[in-house]
C-alpha cells in the first residue's frame, strides 16, 4: 500500500514525547513489510539545525487563512536509519521558531494557523507532488482537519477519491481546542461549527474533527481505548468515541529493537543480553551511579525515571513515596527529566538531602536515557493515566523491572508478579491500582524484597521481561488490518455520494 503519514514530531529531528519516536519507528517497520512509506513534518527550526541533507522539491503551495494565501514549500530527505522519505513544509513565519507548539511554558499565540496551514498544505502535496497515497495516517490534534478537509472539500477532488483517512490519538489530553472565532481560519463552512463536528463546550477542536471524519481511528492501547470511551479519561470526548467505538481500535506501541538493544548499546559502558545480563547491568550499574554521584555500592537497589516531571506521570505518589522509601531502607534514585517547578524544586530538596542517594538531572538527554535504563534495577511508571508508555517497554528489553499503576498501556503490558504469572513464564514487573501513595508504596516494597531477598525470584522477573518482543512489526501487522479497514469504509462512503 501507499502510505503517507502525517505528524508534527518526527525524531530525532523534532521531539517532545512519545510522538516523534512512533512516527520515526512505525513508518520504517512498514517499510520493511514492504509498504511504501511517506512522512510529513513542518520544517521547523530544529530540523535545519539538525542539519540533514535537504533537497528542494521546487513546487510551492498557497493556502487560503481568512482573507489572504499564505505560501510554502516543500523539501524532501529521509528519516535516519531507514529509506522512508521525509517531506518538510517550509513556512518560515509559523516554523521558523523555538519551539515545536511554544515558549516559556506558554502556546504559540497562533497554534490553530499554524497547523490549518500545516494540515492544508499536507493535503494539498497528494496534489502537487503527485504522491500516489491509499491511506493518509494522521496523528493527534496538529492533524486533526486533515481528515475532515478529505470528507469536504475535497470531497470530489480528482486525486482524492481513493484516499482513506486514519486518525491516531497518542494523548487525547491534548485535544487543540481554540476560541470559535478561529473557525474561520480552517476554511470550512460555519454548518460544522455543532456539537456533531468541531464545537467543543462553546469552542472549536482539531482533535474532535480528527475523531468524527476520519475512516477509522486508533490509539495506543486497548485498555486506553477503553478507558478514553468513559468520562474518568474521556476528557469531554467520551461520547464522541462511544458513538465512534466501532471504528476505534487499541494497538500497543512498540520500540524500535535497533535503537534500544543492549546487546549492541553504544551509550551503554558495556553491553549484554540474556546470557550474561546479571555482569552486564553490574558494569552500567556502576558506571551510572558515577555518572550521577551516587555512592558507588553494588548491591544497593538503584531505581530509575525519565520522562516529564508531570502530575500525569504520577509524580504526586513518587515524591512523597521516595521519602518514606529512602528513610526505610538502603537504595539509591537516578531522575532524569523536565518539567514542573515545584516538582523539579522537590526532586533538587530530595537529593541535597539525601546527597549520594538521590541524584536529579534537570535535563533531556538521549544518550542518559540509556545509561539509566541500562544501569537501574528498578523503573518506576506509577502514572495517573498513559495512553501506552515506551519506558516500561525499553526497561524489559534492557533487564530492568517496571513497577507501574494499572493502568492504559501499562497494564496491557505489564504484568503483575504472583505465584501463577511466575509460573506461568508471564510475570514481568510489579504493579498496583489506586491513586494512593500507599498503594504505590507498597508495591515498590514488594519488588525491593524480592531484589534484596528472593534473587531466584527476581532473575526469572528480569528474564520474562528480556524475553518479550514489543518490536514495531507486531503492532505494524495490526496496523495492516485496520488500513484495510478504513480502505473499505471511505469506499462504501464515496459509493453514499453518487
Amino acid at each position: 500500500m501507499n502510505l503517507l503519514f502525517v505528524g508534527s514530531e518526527v525524531a530525532p529531528y523534532a521531539k517532545t514525547g512519545g510522538l516523534a519516536d512512533v512516527m520515526q519507528a512505525l513508518p520504517a517497520a512498514l517499510s520493511r513489510m514492504g509498504h511504501h512509506v511517506r512522512v510529513i513534518l513542518p520544517y521547523y527550526r530544529c530540523v535545519k539545525d539538525y542539519g540533514p541533507r535537504t533537497e528542494s522539491l521546487d513546487v510551492t503551495v498557497d493556502v487560503p487563512i481568512r482573507d489572504r494565501l499564505v505560501q510554502g514549500s516543500y523539501h524532501r530527505t529521509t528519516i535516519p536509519g531507514s529509506d522512508v522519505e521525509l517531506i518538510l513544509v517550509e513556512q518560515d513565519d509559523y516554523f521558523d521558531r523555538m519551539g515545536l507548539y511554544g515558549e516559556g511554558g506558554k502556546d504559540y499565540y497562533d497554534n490553530c494557523e499554524r497547523f490549518v496551514f500545516f494540515c492544508r498544505a499536507a493535503v494539498e502535496a497528494i496534489r502537487l507532488l503527485d504522491l500516489k497515497t491509499d491511506i493518509l495516517h494522521c496523528n493527534d490534534w496538529q492533524t486533526g482537519l486533515i481528515p475532515a478537509y478529505l470528507k469536504t472539500e475535497y470531497a470530489k477532488a480528482i486525486g482524492y477519491q481513493d484516499v482513506a483517512t486514519v486518525f491516531t490519538v497518542h494523548n487525547l489530553a491534548f485535544q487543540g481546542v481554540f476560541w470559535h472565532y478561529d473557525m474561520p481560519l480552517t476554511g470550512l463552512d460555519w454548518k460544522y461549527f455543532s456539537w456533531d463536528y468541531l464545537e467543543f463546550h462553546g469552542q472549536i477542536s482539531l482533535l474532535k474533527a480528527g475523531l468524527v471524519f476520519a475512516d477509522q481511528l486508533t490509539t495506543v492501547s486497548p485498555r486506553y481505548a477503553d478507558e478514553i470511551q468513559g468520562p474518568e479519561l474521556g476528557c469531554g470526548m467520551d461520547s464522541t468515541l462511544r458513538y465512534r467505538s466501532s471504528r476505534l481500535h487499541g494497538i500497543v506501541n512498540g520500540i524500535d529493537n535497533d535503537v534500544w538493544n543492549p546487546a549492541t548499546d553504544r551509550e551503554t559502558a558495556t553491553n549484554y543480553d540474556l546470557s550474561n545480563w546479571r555482569q552486564g547491568k553490574a558494569a552500567c550499574k556502576a558506571a551510572l551511579q558515577k555518572e550521577f554521584d551516587l555512592y558507588a555500592v553494588p548491591n544497593v537497589p538503584l531505581v530509575g525515571q525519565v520522562g516529564r516531571l508531570t502530575e500525569q506521570k504520577g509524580w504526586r505518589l513518587i515524591l512523597p513515596a521516595m521519602e518514606a522509601l529512602l528513610e526505610e531502607g538502603d537504595l539509591q534514585f537516578a531522575i532524569l527529566g523536565t518539567g514542573e517547578r515545584e516538582i523539579e524544586a522537590e526532586l533538587h530538596d530530595l537529593q541535597n538531602r539525601y546527597r549520594g542517594r538521590v541524584s536529579f538531572r534537570r535535563e533531556f538527554s538521549e544518550s542518559l536515557a540509556h545509561q539509566i535504563e541500562a544501569g537501574v534495577d528498578l523503573f518506576m511508571m506509577p502514572s495517573v493515566f498513559e495512553p501506552c508508555g515506551l519506558a516500561q517497554l525499553q526497561s524489559l528489553r534492557y533487564g530492568t523491572v517496571p513497577v507501574v499503576r494499572r493502568t492504559g498501556g501499562l497494564a496491557d503490558t505489564i504484568t503483575d508478579v504472583a505465584p501463577d504469572t511466575l509460573a506461568e513464564g508471564k510475570a514481568n514487573g510489579y504493579s498496583f491500582d489506586g491513586l494512593s501513595v500507599d498503594s504505590f508504596v507498597t508495591a515498590m516494597q514488594r519488588a525491593l524484597e524480592a531484589y534484596r531477598n528472593r534473587p531466584d525470584e527476581w532473575s526469572r522477573v528480569v528474564q520474562n521481561g528480556m524475553r518479550q518482543d514489543w518490536s514495531w512489526e507486531k503492532s505494524a501487522a495490526r496496523y495492516e488490518e485496520v488500513y484495510r479497514e478504513a480502505v473499505d469504509v471511505q469506499r462504501e462512503w464515496r459509493q453514499s455520494l453518487f
